[in-house]
């Protein structure tokens, strides 16, 4: 079982910045992939971006150029560095993580809202 915690979530402003962090205790070993993904109120979870072990990184197109994952392997931690906030980038953000044999395990999700 991998446990995942996140936090940094809260209230911006538009054009303003936030970190997320998502802690992961448990299993740590089977860890693949790392990732961020959010749902925005009345819509489908959507990727954000996908970190693998060696730094290799996955973006959604919208956010990209914006957002930046990152990942501390000996820490067991995976970032989301989000800047220039839009009021579209609102939404719950869910840290995601893969296991080598494919199982994906979620955290309870963070929420960020971004205001004009």
């Amino acid at each position: 079982q991998i446990l995942l915690v996140e936090s940094g979530g809260g209230l911006a402003q538009a054009g303003g910045s936030l970190t997320l962090s998502c802690a992961a205790s448990g299993r740590v070993s089977s860890i693949d992939v790392m990732g961020w993904y959010r749902q925005a109120p009345g819509k489908e979870r959507e990727l954000v971006a996908k970190i693998s072990p060696g730094g290799g990184t996955n973006y959604n197109d919208l956010p990209k150029g914006r957002f930046s994952i990152s990942r501390d392997n000996a820490k067991n931690t995976v970032y989301l560095e989000m800047n220039d906030l839009k009021p579209e980038d609102t939404a719950v953000y869910y840290c995601n993580a893969e296991t080598g044999l494919g199982r994906d395990f979620w955290g309870k999700g963070t929420l960020v809202t971004v205001s004009l």
